[in-house]
């Protein structure tokens, strides 16, 4: 056995919540230590009556955190929505500086022309590989319609590997595999902290860590946090900024479940129409998003964002308003692959010494909270095996 028999996760977050699980399911004493009072991280939700995420959050069917949850009996309830729900939650496209019922014909045509293409590479950026297959409108338009899950003000400079893979996981299964935690997605926080206290894991609220303990330690923060706790400037990957604006608005009939924006990358999502417990009786609440460009000020970040909402819900949603949140999301929305990298060329899991690193901007592959989970499933078998694990344990380490 070397070092210490406990291990001690840092961050009460996805990642840190997904390792401490894997951890105690493995056999050890699992400590973990959250800065703040509460646990979450980017998974908190305001109070009621408007139950805004930090940030539009969706739990994919086909991802790793459903799959971990579910094989736990910890999935919180959840609601589905056709993205292509009819007339009473349509999908609105914005393209050409306009509104429009139905998606414009290149990009109709891109996805048609694309649905069977599998794999894309990591070597080339996005907008030149889809251009060589449907063109450059249709590129610029399929480009910006990976704003969604990129957070990056221009997805068609990434690599095509990664825009490609993320965009068949998150759209290309029918029915929708999209899923939405009821009641926000800090129900998902919940499950996850009752899944670990069942499990013995110790949460320690309210413990800001200035210096790691002696290992096995897995650092489940961000990653300017995780370089300054591990020592290692070079810890650190590409990731977009995105200023998003939740808003509660009185029902008017007709409003859009989505508005994509196919010119600016931006999106408007109606949170209450597959759960209509964030907002209160009689409204509605949306959660918009738009990726801030270099140099860009936050205000103008915001203008083309209201200007968005003007475009699609039209109608004076101005004078509808009952709620308003705006929020800057600076470098914490996941990693965005430059082109000529993968998955594995960021920041490593096992960075020696006991010590180990969780969280979605990881060497781990997936949408969204795939690589926090799949990093932290790693880093716990890295934690177990520097503990000495016992011949016992070695079944339940294998099926993490």
């Amino acid at each position: 056995m070397r070092g210490s028999s406990e291990v001690t996760v840092v961050g009460g977050g996805v990642a840190g919540l997904v390792a401490s699980i894997a951890c105690a399911e493995g056999g050890a004493a699992v400590r973990l230590l959250e800065a703040h009072d509460t646990l979450g991280g980017r998974g908190r939700t305001t109070a009621p009556p408007y139950l805004a995420n930090f940030g539009p959050h969706v739990l994919y069917a086909n991802g790793t955190l459903h799959a971990f949850l579910r094989e736990r009996d910890l999935l919180p309830q959840l609601a589905t929505q056709s993205l292509f729900a009819g007339l009473s939650a349509p999908v609105v496209f914005h393209s050409g500086g306009r509104a429009r019922s139905v998606p414009p014909l290149p990009f109709a045509r891109a996805v048609v022309r694309l649905w069977r293409v599998r794999e894309a590479p990591a070597a080339v950026d996005f907008r030149t590989w889809a251009a060589g297959l449907v063109g450059a409108s249709a590129a610029d338009q399929l480009s910006s319609s990976a704003g969604v899950f990129c957070f990056h003000h221009d997805p068609g400079s990434l690599s095509a590997a990664f825009v490609w893979s993320c965009w068949r996981q998150a759209f290309h299964a029918l029915p929708s595999k999209a899923r939405w935690v009821v009641g926000g997605w800090e129900r998902t926080i919940e499950r996850l902290a009752a899944g670990a206290l069942e499990r013995g894991v110790r949460i320690e609220t309210g413990a800001r860590v200035e210096q790691l303990p002696a290992g096995p330690v897995i650092v489940a923060t961000e990653l300017a946090d995780a370089a300054r706790l591990l020592g290692d400037e070079a810890i650190a990957w590409p990731s977009g900024a995105t200023v998003t604006l939740d808003i509660g608005l009185r029902t008017r009939r007709g409003d859009p479940f989505v508005v994509w924006d196919l010119d600016d990358a931006g999106w408007v999502e109606r949170f209450s129409a597959p759960d209509p417990t964030v907002a209160p009786p009689g409204e509605q609440l949306f959660q918009a998003q738009m990726p801030q460009r270099p140099g860009e000020a936050v205000e103008q970040t915001q203008a083309r964002l209201e200007a968005l909402l003007d475009h699609s819900l039209r109608d004076g949603w101005r004078e509808r308003v009952t709620f308003r949140r705006r929020m800057v999301i600076a470098g914490r929305s996941g990693a965005a692959d430059p082109p000529g990298t993968t998955w594995r060329d960021r920041p490593a899991v096992d960075r020696g010494d006991g010590r180990f690193l969780a969280g979605d901007a990881v060497a781990a592959r997936g949408l969204l909270s795939d690589p926090a989970v799949t990093s932290a499933r790693e880093a716990a078998r890295g934690a177990l095996a520097w503990v000495g694990a016992q011949p016992g344990l070695r079944a339940e380490i294998s099926r993490l």
